[in-house]
């Protein structure tokens, strides 16, 4: 029986505050990293932007999905309503001007549909979910939900040098830093 190869996901860096995080990201930033991440036990305001993280599309998929709901309700209405079974009311007629009358179930639809489009796209855009990320095999990152501070540093992304970036993680204040391996096939 063989043994599974490990294959190298990263280096994984420890800092010793919030304020240490945040310079830390900046630098990894313009060392030309961008396939890193920065892990901390609260959110720290602005460290977004201190890593270069650009504006997520995630409210471009709610606004279309919330679109789509809208021209689903719509036609639904319409056609059930006007074009199908003409309902009349009280003598209102039974054509485009009754509108009003749909209004419920487009919104009713708006906000069903936005709300899946929100949920699903979220969970497409951080590839959840996945069962095992090898960041857990470190003894030392359960610690990023309590008082730890961590940067992350993929080997996929084209910079990373093994040497090279954990000199680069050390320079900048990094400690406790770990090569963290993934098991393979």
């Amino acid at each position: 029986m063989s043994t599974p190869r490990r294959r190298v996901y990263g280096y994984l860096a420890e800092f010793q505050s919030a304020a240490a995080l945040y310079k830390a990201a900046e630098q990894v930033r313009d060392a030309g990293f961008k396939k890193w991440d920065c892990y901390s036990p609260f959110a720290i305001h602005g460290l977004d932007a201190a890593m270069g993280l650009k504006r997520s599309i995630l409210p471009w998929f709610v606004f279309f999905g919330g679109m789509t709901g809208a021209a689903t309700a719509f036609t639904l209405a319409y056609t059930t309503q006007v074009v199908i079974f003409p309902t009349v009311v009280q003598g209102k007629p039974a054509n485009i001007f009754t509108v009003p009358a749909f209004f419920p179930i487009i919104f009713e639809l708006t906000i069903l549909f936005a709300a899946f489009t929100a949920l699903f796209g979220l969970l497409s855009l951080i590839q959840l979910p996945r069962l095992n990320h090898p960041l857990f095999a470190s003894d030392q990152f359960p610690r990023a939900t309590d008082d730890g501070f961590f940067i992350a540093i993929e080997a996929r992304d084209d910079n990373f040098s093994p040497s090279a970036t954990r000199d680069l993680l050390a320079s900048i204040g990094g400690s406790n830093i770990e090569l963290i391996t993934e098991e393979g096939c």
